[in-house]
């Protein structure tokens, strides 16, 4: 019995060792390979990751420069890692090749590497100093090795690559180009602004990155104009580590006004009429609704009441989908306190001997289903579709794919009402409201 005291005091021991680093992760790094060995550059270097396939030559350089490149009105110098390393370069199936672009000192450049992977935290205090074992590159270009997961990381002091000495390059480099010839970026402008701008946008992808693994946040064009809004009022009055997301509360407090009004229960009077405000006329028999993120079928049995009111006349048939299948087979079989029912709702309830429930009109009018959204569905043609605050929390692919899903699905002049922070993009898409209901009118 001792000896089992002794292993859970150590287990215990461990776990909370395990969450004290985790809690404690001070330094972010982008890792990227390199002749198949894992790097990682301090995050706060980089400005983004880009691919290009096209830079404009400059004569007499150095081999490893491969020229100068436009990104966005900027021109900026291109170095491939590969070659300003001596090391061997991966044959490649397309000509695009992966960038990091740096910010060093006030200037800004272009790095060419083999692939970039991913972003990794880690404690400042788990990095170990540089060994000579590490041969492919000079030692003067490591600022350290870190092991995580079991992938080891060789960490780069791109400030020292960017500006060191021209003598200093010349001794630290095991050997030279076949030119004879060192790289030496031109000289600070001292331009803030543009820094600072990089800062921002570094800072904003990561809190992407954190978003998306802590809360399965994806930013895309869909909540991108939020989250940037957002990042302007949760950034003030921080700095450094301040601006990192580093636990799940952290990424909740982030996300704290994303959601619309009324998530998970019934639309009050006011946000139901807001929606009613926006429906078109439609003198068809049937009004047919694609309801996806049904949860326990509140705001379904709102929005069914406000159908019903909008067009009295029409027989109204909701398709009601959740992946939580708890939820979905709960939610025909509610009852309600009379109290926690909106004036709106109320005209279609009767009274039970457990509560308060929706008529048979409504009930019938809504087909409740288990369906995760990534999947195929037999949704026919419909009218509407209501997927409130659902888009984003799907992968970029899958927001790309259910867009168009959207489009499909939806009959000429249909609407899609979403999440209040997120909006479609396209040709395909009208803003036909945007506040308190986000809703866009398929255009084709």
């Amino acid at each position: 019995m001792a000896a089992v005291i002794r292993d859970l005091k150590q287990v215990n021991a461990d776990l909370q060792e395990q969450k004290e680093r985790v809690e404690n992760v001070d330094f972010k790094m982008v890792t990227f390979s390199l002749s198949g060995k894992d790097y990682g550059v301090d995050i706060m270097n980089v400005k983004e990751i880009a691919k290009a396939d096209k830079f404009t030559y400059v004569p007499n350089a150095a081999s490893y420069v491969r020229g100068v490149y436009n990104l966005r009105g900027d021109i900026i110098p291109i170095i491939d890692l590969r070659q300003f390393f001596h090391l061997p370069i991966e044959e490649r199936k397309d000509n695009l090749e992966n960038m990091l672009i740096l910010h060093i000192n006030d200037q800004v450049y272009g790095t060419i590497v083999d692939k970039i992977d991913k972003v990794v935290g880690i404690t400042r205090e788990s990095i170990q100093p540089p060994h000579p074992i590490f041969g492919d590159i000079n030692i003067k270009y490591i600022s350290g090795v870190v092991e995580k997961q079991g992938d080891l990381y060789i960490i780069l002091d791109v400030v020292r690559i960017f500006t060191v000495s021209d003598e200093e390059k010349k001794q630290s480099r095991s050997t030279v180009s076949d030119s004879g010839d060192y790289f030496v970026p031109p000289p600070p402008t001292g331009d803030q602004g543009q820094v600072q701008r990089a800062t921002a946008d570094t800072a904003i992808g990561f809190i992407q990155e954190s978003l998306a693994a802590l809360r399965r946040f994806v930013v895309t064009s869909v909540n991108d104009k939020w989250v940037r809004r957002r990042f302007a009022q949760w950034s003030s009055g921080r700095s450094g580590d301040e601006l990192q997301l580093r636990s799940a509360s952290e990424a909740d407090d982030f996300l704290d006004n994303f959601l619309s009004p009324y998530s998970s229960d019934f639309w009050s009077d006011s946000y139901a009429n807001s929606v009613k405000k926006i429906l078109p006329e439609n003198k068809s028999a049937v009004i047919s609704v694609w309801n996806i993120g049904c949860g326990k079928g509140y705001e379904t049995y709102s929005f069914a009441c406000i159908l019903k009111s909008r067009y009295p006349d029409a027989h109204i048939k909701i398709w009601a989908n959740d992946n939580d299948i708890m939820a979905v087979s709960q939610a025909p079989n509610m009852t309600y306190d009379l109290d926690g029912i909106p004036e709106h709702c109320r005209p279609y309830t009767v009274r039970g001997s457990n509560g308060y429930s929706f008529n048979q009109v409504i009930k019938d009018s809504i087909v409740f289903e288990y369906h995760d959204i990534t999947n195929e569905n037999t949704i026919p043609e419909v009218d509407i579709i209501l997927a409130r605050d659902i888009i984003s929390f799907l992968p970029a692919q899958e927001q790309t794919r259910i867009a168009m899903d959207f489009s499909e699905k939806l009959k000429s002049r249909g609407i899609v009402i979403i999440g209040r922070n997120e909006e479609l993009t396209g040709v395909l898409w009208q803003s036909i409201a945007d506040d308190p209901v986000s809703a866009f009118l398929h255009s084709s």
